[in-house]
């Protein structure tokens, strides 16, 4: 097998156990530690601190330590949340949410800077477009780490499941279920309020599924730790950047928001965010659980999940042939059609199949943003690898925390109407920056028309 290709198939499934652990805990944030609100501050707190991570500690940790240690040790920090779990508190909940959150930049910062750098080196022996094999790992890579999804949540599923009693929904609740759900005010408050008040289980079906966790996260940093190979390239360059000072390390994140592709592209990240705690904190919540009841959550993600990671090895090798142009296209359109259809739905329990048809499409559309924009990122800005991925992380913790931050305060139909807006600004500035780069890419052309060297042909891109 080829070097590069085993070094991206050990971090997915690295990442795969690492987030089968973290995504199924995620998700059960708001319903293991409803009391006072701690599951859903804890989330808060923890894009927070992902947030202010983005902007100081990936280019410094990762050409400090490189990629493979800066994993390690961030992986070691998602473990420490799922200990937290064991005995959920305040003092144990919010201290390693911060620390997760610190090694939430760092550990996708790095693992984006590997991918690509695996995928140049890989072009260059085999004399590809390095933009078409990046995109082709990135693919691997997505389809196993998105079915983390699937298997997190069923290992909930299964062990939560031995309890779980189905309940009927009052008709009163189902009124207020999907676009009309308002988290203030009145009888809508109520029945919200008696959407969410869902009994803790019991304390030994907790401990089991947090051990269970606990063992996939520490299985993901000694699978990192022991079989990762460090990239050659990546230590020459930390030898002749080891002059630069750490300040200069640190201002590199921002210093690349002087390139105006990026000031414009920042708001795909954004968007991502957006459009991601909408489902897992949203759609669950006032569609599914509204009308079906908690214990089909779990089954209603796996769909997405299961969708999302086909869909992302799908896009990996399609843009080779349809360019990232069309695979952008298709995920701003069924977003589009999601959106609309979900302010116009009122959701009820003999719609089941439905539930799954939205979660599925918001998995075709999530893998889109999830492989294209890491992709895209890397490509444009392939001398910074660094500090572009970091950039890309801050705005999408940034689009995370204000989804959250304003979660308990507005209605669903004005959330789904922010969705329209922040996808419509997201698209027309992605736009903007093709239309750049098809005019950077025609310019040596045009030198070539004035001076044509007869030894090489038309050069083509997409």
């Amino acid at each position: 097998m080829d070097p590069s290709l085993k070094n991206v198939l050990v971090v997915s499934f690295g990442f795969l156990l690492l987030f089968t652990a973290y995504g199924g805990l995620q998700n059960l944030q708001s319903s293991l530690n409803s009391e006072e609100g701690l599951g859903v501050t804890a989330l808060s707190t923890l894009y927070g601190s992902i947030l202010l991570s983005s902007m100081l500690l990936p280019p410094v940790l990762i050409k400090r330590f490189g990629c493979k240690w800066t994993i390690v040790g961030s992986m070691c920090c998602y473990v420490a949340f799922s200990l937290g779990n064991f005995k959920a508190s305040w003092y144990t909940l919010i201290p390693t949410s911060i620390l997760l959150g610190l090694g939430g930049a760092p550990l996708w910062s790095s693992q984006c800077t590997y991918i690509t750098i695996l995928g140049n080196i890989n072009a260059e022996k085999t004399g590809r477009a390095g933009k078409d094999v990046v995109n082709q790992y990135f693919g691997i890579f997505f389809l196993i780490f998105q079915s983390s999804g699937v298997w997190g949540n069923l290992i909930s599923s299964l062990v939560f499941g031995q309890t779980a009693t189905p309940e009927s929904i009052p008709q009163e609740q189902l009124l207020s279920c999907g676009a009309s759900d308002c988290p203030t005010g009145g009888v809508s408050n109520s029945s919200s309020s008696s959407s969410n008040s869902i009994q803790r289980p019991a304390e030994n079906l907790v401990y089991t599924l947090v051990g269970i966790y606990t063992g996939f996260g520490v299985l993901a940093v000694l699978l990192i730790a022991v079989f990762l190979e460090p990239t050659k390239n990546l230590q020459q360059r930390r030898e002749e950047e080891q002059k630069t000072s750490l300040l200069s390390n640190i201002l590199s994140t921002f210093k690349l928001l002087r390139d105006k592709r990026l000031c414009l592209l920042v708001l795909l990240p954004l968007y991502s965010g957006f459009e991601q705690a909408f489902l897992s904190g949203d759609y669950t919540k006032s569609y599914v659980t509204c009308a079906l009841g908690i214990h089909f959550v779990g089954y209603v993600m796996i769909c997405f999940a299961a969708t999302d990671s086909l869909c992302s090895l799908l896009y990996g090798k399609l843009s080779q042939y349809t360019g990232r142009i069309a695979i952008y296209g298709l995920g701003a359109l069924t977003h589009l059609s999601c959106i609309t259809a979900l302010l116009l739905w009122k959701p009820r329990p003999e719609q089941l199949p439905v539930f799954f048809v939205f979660s599925a499409l918001w998995g075709v559309s999530d893998a889109v943003w999830q492989t294209q924009n890491n992709t895209l990122f890397g490509t444009l800005f392939e001398k910074n690898k660094e500090a572009a991925f970091a950039n890309y992380r801050l705005w999408e913790a940034l689009g995370f925390v204000v989804a959250f931050g304003y979660s308990t305060y507005l209605c669903v139909h004005v959330k789904l109407y922010i969705l329209l807006g922040v996808l419509a600004v997201a698209m027309a500035a992605y736009g903007a920056v093709e239309v750049m780069e098809a005019r950077l890419q025609a310019k040596p052309l045009t030198m070539q028309e004035l001076d044509p060297a007869p030894d090489k042909g038309p050069q083509t891109h997409m």
